[in-house]
């Protein structure tokens, strides 16, 4: 039987009034890959359209879907990677759900590998699922903290205002 990551009725945080305001927007915790709630749910998530192709890692304190490709390590907290989507490097995350194709390793405290996906490389979990026509070829490695330990890169900062090493003045 497979591990069911949703949570139960009683976790799901409760609003604060019953009925939200006309015109508010609703949100459907059901639509998400998972069903679970999270504390990032009141950001957009990032996304990595699939025209994009990225050479290097990406780190990201959020939610990231990625459609397209990339050539370098994910570190995010939710990383859903696309059915057309191409990983070569090492996954990262909280909760990681495959749907594409990662050639990698696979650390995640949930991690769900769906039926469209093809992973090569270990997968290190807490827990695992795994849906029929999945293809996995690898090791897989319960571990109460599958996360701990794995630094993340260092994110340069970036400076807005250019900085003029050079005098123009006459």
């Amino acid at each position: 039987m497979l591990p069911n990551f949703k949570k139960s009725e009683t976790e799901l945080p409760k609003p604060a009034s019953g009925n939200l305001p006309a015109g508010s927007p609703s949100r459907d915790v059901g639509t998400r890959p998972m069903g679970v709630v999270r504390g990032s749910d009141r950001n957009a998530p990032s996304v990595i359209g699939p025209d994009l192709t990225i050479n290097g890692n990406l780190v990201s304190k959020g939610e990231v879907q990625i459609d397209g490709e990339v050539q370098g390590d994910i570190h995010g907290t939710y990383v859903v990677i696309g059915e057309k989507a191409r990983i070569t490097g090492a996954i990262i995350a909280e909760e990681v759900v495959v749907r594409g194709h990662v050639m990698g390793s696979l650390r995640g405290k949930r991690v769900m590998l769906q039926s469209t996906s093809h992973v090569e490389g270990d997968v290190y979990h807490q827990a695992l699922a795994i849906e029929q026509g999945a293809f996995f070829e690898g090791k897989s490695r319960r571990s109460e903290d599958p996360i701990a330990g794995v630094q993340k890169p260092e994110v340069p900062s970036f400076n807005p205002s250019p900085s003029n090493d050079s005098d123009t003045s006459d």
